[in-house]
């Protein structure tokens, strides 16, 4: 690639959220990153119910027994609550990024030997190909990680382009 190559984006916010929230990724208590910790929470939680309900029948020197599940759960609620705020950030970030989408009038993808940008709206991120990563892409989006991380869905440009911007990427980027 010797010239400079366009690609211009058509975005669509139901694109990218169909990608961005797919799997339960916009749940706060299961997607990814919280699921396991929400079930731990609730098992942990529930034996402490059991043992609260049949704590009369414990000794004194049994007691602690109480106190240590006590401890786990609050233990469990905590990281999940951070956990719950990391997701709660992301989903506003996302929001963020797609109402931004919804008004760009100009939203391309511009390439040439050793830069790669995004112009939307005038507002561009260049980044240098050495920057990235890691690229990954399937039927529906092409992702890239690195300096600044990106993500296209397939419906937003044309076949050609998606199909050149794909080989693109996997020539720079797994080199």
């Amino acid at each position: 690639m010797t010239e400079e190559k366009i690609i211009f984006l058509k975005p669509n916010r139901k694109d990218f959220e169909e990608i961005y929230f797919t799997g339960n990724q916009g749940s706060l208590f299961f997607s990814p990153t919280t699921r396991g910790k929400t079930v731990t929470t609730i098992i942990i939680g529930l034996i402490l119910v059991i043992l609260f309900l049949f704590k009369d029948d414990f000794t004194k020197e049994k007691s602690g027994v109480l106190y240590f599940v006590s401890f786990l759960f609050l233990l469990c609620a905590v990281f999940l609550s951070v956990s719950i705020n990391k997701v709660s950030r992301w989903k506003k970030q996302v929001a963020h990024y797609l109402t931004k989408l919804e008004s760009c009038k100009i939203y391309e993808i511009r390439m040439d030997e050793n830069f790669f940008t995004v112009n939307i709206d005038g507002d561009k991120e260049t980044s240098e190909w050495k920057d990235f990563d890691f690229f990954d892409s399937n039927n529906e989006f092409i992702s890239i990680e690195g300096k600044y991380n990106y993500m296209f869905p397939r419906k937003s440009m044309s076949e050609k382009d998606y199909s050149f911007l794909k080989q693109v990427l996997k020539k720079k980027i797994k080199e």
